[in-house]
């Protein structure tokens, strides 16, 4: 664990990387996870939960951990770069459905 000031300090922190598979961060405030994880250089970001890896999620990274998507219906999008979170909520939120 690493302490840091702001948001900015710790995506530099977090950055400065000449990898980028994945990510994990936890918060209780979701605004921040969003600012967070669209800020984070990683292919695939993990936000209050550490197993993101699903058959039907996008599989891939950035920067020098590669270019394009493994499974899912992006495999074939070689040439963008798909980010993907995962946010563990806990209980399902009122109005949506509940996830498997």
């Amino acid at each position: 664990i690493i302490s840091f000031k702001t948001e900015a300090e710790a995506l530099q922190m977090a950055n400065d990387t000449p990898a980028g598979l994945a990510a994990y961060l936890f918060s209780k405030d979701l605004g921040r996870a969003w600012r967070m994880a669209e800020g984070l250089e990683y292919g695939m970001v993990g936000v209050n939960e550490g197993i993101i890896s699903s058959d039907i999620a996008p599989f891939g990274g950035v920067k020098e951990s590669g270019l394009g998507r493994e499974g899912s219906k992006w495999g074939l999008d070689e040439y963008l770069e798909t980010k993907y979170v995962c946010l563990g909520l806990g209980n399902p939120i009122d109005g949506l459905p509940s996830m498997p």
